[in-house]
């Protein structure tokens, strides 16, 4: 029996450890802040039964995926780099408006999300590029030229509806080329430029955008009364009407920035209650935490189950259960560190490098904004937080992770023989 279940369960055993417990963990804390999903479908046990079955559902991709040899990949690559630019078009002409924003498509009765296709598929691109361009110095000056010209596009679809997975995109792969040793000259020209287009977004965004005629939550009354007169030039400008989500762009980083001090009776919560909820959350904690299921800012927290699931995490938990959360993360990144140290060849080190930063990062943007360190993004926490397409997209991750594990060619223990160990004996 223990043979059979290590023939479907192969690769690292450590990383099968961590997708364990973040499922688990996503399991209880789903179930505890699905209250309102429960409220509206008025039924308490369907919204878990949904979830666990898409997690079930994640583990059998992530099996499937794990038992194909790495070197395959590759050849996927171009079909998902078509699908990719694809559905994002699709996505951008005719894809339906969720939470005010054009990011799914739906096929077959089915919806899914494009920008999770494209975020593993531009790693997978990445990853080649930066092996098939590697020499004794690093990568050749034209690996930067190859990532940049099918980024930007890529990215700049998803921005147009989806601005922080576009940012979360833009950081794994600028990570992934300091890990292949990209020359920094490049880099440096990239950042710079970077916080140029970056300054005339923001100040784009300030300028032009309003949500929809709407005032940013959270502002005190004269600012709010300054809002209102201005509302009205999103209509008239042409650059809102290109960069339909430019107004809650403004509207998010405008909350942020507001730094003035607000009466605890004059706060309005209705106005700013995602963030004044998980606030609550984080602070009636009491460090130990309620426990496991009895959340009560979970009835008052829109996306509790999803964006904020932290906070609920924080809430139910204490500092202990976070930080066992961050712990988990932080392991995930380490043994991708160390499966990826020991592969013979380029392409798989940076593919199971490039898939695990992009689940630590996204992990990170979720957790900073749950406490308030950065603006609301909208992204949810990897494996944990409720999902349809991003839970299975993040599980084929860990399953082309644990596929490296299993079938790259790895390094002597020594570290420099030409030949594979013993317990990972299949070429690349």
């Amino acid at each position: 029996m223990n043979k059979k279940i290590g023939n479907i369960f192969k690769g690292d055993k450590v990383v099968w450890m961590v997708f364990f417990f973040l499922c688990m963990i996503s399991v209880v804390e789903v179930f505890s802040a699905s209250s309102g999903l429960t409220y509206k479908s008025n039924n308490f046990i369907m919204p878990i039964v949904k979830h666990s079955g898409m997690l079930l559902l994640g583990v059998f991709v992530a099996v499937v995926i794990l038992n194909i040899p790495c070197r395959y990949f590759k050849l996927a690559t171009p079909f998902l780099l078509a699908v990719s630019v694809l559905t994002l078009l699709w996505a951008f002409f005719g894809g339906e408006k969720i939470n005010g924003a054009q990011r799914v498509v739906e096929l077959m009765g089915f919806t899914f999300q494009p920008s999770e296709i494209a975020k593993g598929t531009m790693v997978l691109v990445v990853a080649q590029i930066l092996s098939a361009t590697q020499h004794e110095h690093g990568a050749d000056r034209n690996a930067f030229k190859y990532i940049m010209f099918l980024t930007v596009p890529i990215a700049f679809l998803i921005m147009i509806e989806n601005l922080s997975t576009a940012i979360l995109l833009c950081t794994v792969i600028f990570l992934m080329m300091v890990v292949g040793r990209v020359p920094a000259r490049q880099l440096a020209k990239l950042v710079g430029v970077v916080v140029g287009l970056a300054l005339v977004l923001l100040l784009t965004a300030m300028a032009v955008g309003r949500d929809n005629g709407e005032t940013p939550p959270g502002l005190s009354q004269a600012r709010q009364t300054e809002a209102a007169q201005d509302s009205t030039k999103e209509k008239k400008s042409a650059v809102a009407r290109l960069l339909r989500r430019v107004g809650t762009w403004q509207s998010r980083v405008m909350t942020f920035a507001d730094d003035e001090k607000v009466k605890p009776e004059d706060y309005d919560l209705d106005k700013d209650a995602q963030v004044a909820h998980a606030n609550i959350a984080i602070v009636s904690s009491n460090v130990i935490g309620r426990g496991p299921g009895n959340s009560v800012e979970r009835d008052f927290l829109a996306q509790a189950f999803s964006d904020f699931i932290f906070a609920i995490i924080i809430e139910e938990t204490g500092i202990w259960g976070a930080a066992f959360v961050v712990l988990l993360y932080a392991i995930l990144l380490f043994r991708a560190g160390q499966i990826a140290s020991r592969c013979e060849n380029n392409f798989p080190a940076f593919l199971v490098m490039g898939l695990a930063m992009l689940l630590v990062v996204q992990a990170t943007f979720n957790m900073m904004v749950a406490v308030g360190i950065v603006p609301v993004t909208g992204q949810p926490l990897p494996l944990i937080s409720k999902g349809g397409t991003s839970t299975i997209i993040n599980c084929a991750y860990i399953g082309a992770i644990l596929s490296v594990s299993r079938s790259a060619k790895m390094r002597t223990s020594a570290g420099s023989g030409p030949k594979a160990s013993a317990g990972a004996a299949r070429a690349e």
